[in-house]
């Protein structure tokens, strides 16, 4: 079952998608937005799966998705915890600021609370007010939960994921070390993120969605260009069961809550940094990593951060090249 949300009011109107994202129809009769859905998911899941049903054998009449009309599924959320999941991520990044990364990195995960009042559509432009704050996108694999209680087992954690779908992390690189040199976190330099069109019930991934994981290629494109094609199953430390419980270890998770897997990262084939996709390596997720890559062969970064005029494209396909969330493509503006 395929979900998302046109633009209406502060939390949109939900819609149930045909699978090859060609159609939707109305869902607002079971649930006004996707929260209301969430929050009574035992009652509203059977009835918009048998809405999907109907919409895929023609029995309701379907109008013309598209994405552009489309809020962020969740427009804005009760809560977004992003983690670090892609460990050989955060060993770039923080090689790129001269920091070194503690070995308890790699057996308890980084997780940081985003601004959650508030996401881009998928079309929406990303607001860039000062080019030298260091523009950068992250593409990554989110999750949706029910209601999960604290102190879950990674199991119970992951039978509580109700929806998942992709987001641009927008990151401003070079306001972050000044903010983590204080102690207290991200803030000023995690501006607001985009979510694809479309969210997706794990059932939909197939064999694809195992192991609390996601295995399948996610394409990043920069100004049309090929920029990255990382496996999201590959490299993953810490997968979103594990991610889920370790938000919830002190405090309950209210239905609604999305949690980030943090930027997709694949290491070479010889265990090092991987390599562009023009060199013939699956490239990046973000312009940190190529630019901390640049770094360490060529002794300084050469790949500018995103200016107003960018255009940035995130998707992922199934095994008929089909889009499965629908992109998020976005130009940078002021």
């Amino acid at each position: 079952m395929k979900l998302a949300s046109l633009k209406n009011g502060r939390d949109g109107r939900l819609i149930v998608v045909s699978r090859d994202l060609a159609f939707y129809t109305d869902a607002a009769s079971i649930a006004p937005t996707l929260q209301a859905a969430l929050d009574a998911w035992e009652t509203a899941e059977p009835q918009l799966r048998a809405l999907a049903h109907r919409l895929e054998q023609g029995a309701v009449k379907g109008e013309v998705f598209a994405p552009e009309k489309c809020a962020a599924p969740l427009p804005r959320a009760y809560q977004w915890a992003d983690g670090s999941a892609y460990v050989n991520h955060v060993e770039l990044v923080r090689k790129a600021r001269n920091a070194e990364m503690p070995k308890t990195f790699w057996t308890d995960p980084l997780m940081y609370q985003g601004g959650s009042d508030g996401f881009l559509g998928p079309r929406d432009a990303i607001p860039l007010a000062d080019p030298s704050w260091g523009c950068d996108m992250e593409a990554e694999v989110v999750v949706v939960t029910g209601d999960v209680p604290q102190g879950v087992t990674r199991e119970a954690a992951l039978a509580a994921v109700r929806l998942v779908g992709l987001v641009n992390d927008v990151s401003l690189r070079n306001l972050i070390p000044a903010e983590l040199e204080k102690g207290f976190g991200f803030f000023q330099s995690k501006p607001a993120s985009a979510l694809s069109p479309v969210f997706v019930t794990p059932d939909e991934l197939g064999d694809a969605w195992r192991d609390g994981k996601l295995h399948r290629r996610l394409e990043v494109f920069l100004d049309e260009q090929p920029f990255g094609r990382a496996q999201a199953g590959v490299d993953m430390t810490f997968d979103f069961g594990v991610l889920v419980a370790h938000a919830a270890k002190t405090r309950d998770l209210c239905a609604g809550t999305i949690i980030g897997s943090g930027t997709v990262s694949n290491r070479g084939p010889d265990g090092g940094p991987g390599k562009p996709i023009r060199d013939g390596g699956d490239g990046y997720s973000c312009i940190a990593e190529v630019r901390t890559v640049e770094k360490i062969l060529e002794g300084a970064p050469k790949t500018p951060f995103l200016v107003p005029g960018n255009r940035v494209r995130i998707e992922m396909k199934d095994d008929a090249g089909l889009s499965i969330f629908g992109a998020i493509d976005q130009v940078v503006g002021r």
